[in-house]
């Protein structure tokens, strides 16, 4: 096949078996469907017009997803990025014709992340043409994942299904398993999440090692959907470089630390669920983490060795690493608050 635009080719996943029990679902970079299915989409509708300036912040793959989306459909990209986006991304971005600002380096993910919407609000005031993508809140994001999940079911008819996921904006995750349940109710959600996160209440547990990109938030996300989660699990970030490095050692996948979290995740899930079929989504390469995770392989921990507490509440929980059975409840109204 030849495709029209480089767009396609990447969007596209891999499966890849890890275990019996066990499938990696591998993207070049993830967020590509949300981005291109949530433009086009926004171009149908006329909310913006070709030629138009579409801002958003980002970690990274949204920021490169949306630059990319932006040369197919012949938009202007403005990015607001976090300190954790990579030279290699920062350059692809610059040359497809994006504008990029970093916000100054911070200590943890709400200030990183605060600082970010804060000057996103700043941009748009300062040009009122600008449309701001929202991609943690505006449910145009579902939209490319559906796609994904036609994939899913088609290569898995009759599995019992768990999909194990980062959760950060909750549109991969969500929109996929929404999606799958339409047909197969049954289908199982087990969310990814670094402590320091606000989304599933581990606010209070500060991770001094890093930041865990793309896979937590410090600000509400209205596109988290809280009840569609069966289990959440929270680790921190030497349990997701342990991960991430034992998953290229192991079937020499290349990876970043969000699969890494999840592959770990997905595993132990596999061991207390014999019989279902856990896909692990890998939401991009290990490109970006070269420095910060994979430099230092030697100082991962064996994953054989490593489990999670089990909690019954997020109040119980502990680093570096739980459990907690969500069973599809919503979200507390104790935690809604003001979305950025």
């Amino acid at each position: 096949m030849i495709h029209p635009h480089i767009t396609d080719a990447l969007k596209v996943p891999d499966l890849v078996r890890l275990t019996e029990e066990t499938i990696l679902l591998r993207f070049e970079s993830m967020k590509v469907y949300s981005a291109l299915a949530a433009v086009r989409h926004l171009l149908e509708r006329g909310t913006v017009r070709p030629g138009q300036t579409l801002v958003d912040s980002s970690s990274g793959i949204y920021a490169y997803a949306l630059a990319l989306a932006c040369h197919r459909y012949g938009m202007r990209c403005h990015i607001v990025a976090s300190t954790t986006v990579d030279t290699t991304t920062l350059a692809q971005l610059e040359v497809l014709g994006a504008t990029v600002e970093q916000v100054r380096p911070s200590r943890n993910l709400r200030l990183d992340q605060e600082l970010r919407v804060r000057r996103v609000r700043e941009v748009l005031a300062e040009r009122p043409g600008c449309h701001w993508m929202r991609q943690y809140h505006d449910e145009v994001h579902y939209l490319g994942y559906h796609e994904v999940a036609d994939r899913i079911a088609e290569a898995f008819p009759s599995a019992g299904l768990t999909v194990v996921g980062g959760v950060g904006s909750g549109a991969s995750t969500g929109g996929i398993v929404e999606r799958l349940r339409t047909a197969d109710p049954s289908v199982r959600l087990v969310g990814v999440q670094p402590f320091g996160s606000v989304t599933f209440g581990s606010q209070d547990h500060h991770d001094p090692e890093a930041i865990i990109a793309g896979i937590g938030s410090s600000i509400v996300f209205d596109n988290v959907r809280h009840h569609l989660y069966d289990t959440v699990h929270w680790l921190d970030f030497t349990h997701a470089m342990s991960g991430a490095v034992a998953l290229l050692r192991d079937h020499a996948v290349f990876a970043g630390l969000s699969t890494g979290a999840g592959y770990l995740a997905a595993m132990y899930e596999a061991r207390r669920h014999p019989g279902r079929v856990h896909l692990v989504i890998g939401a991009d390469t290990g490109n970006r983490y070269v420095e910060r995770v994979f430099a230092r392989h030697e100082e991962a921990l064996d994953p054989a060795a490593l489990k999670p507490a089990e909690v019954g509440a997020p109040e119980e929980m502990t680093m570096p690493w739980s459990r907690m059975a969500w069973r599809r409840t919503a979200r507390p109204d104790r935690w809604k608050g003001r979305a950025a």
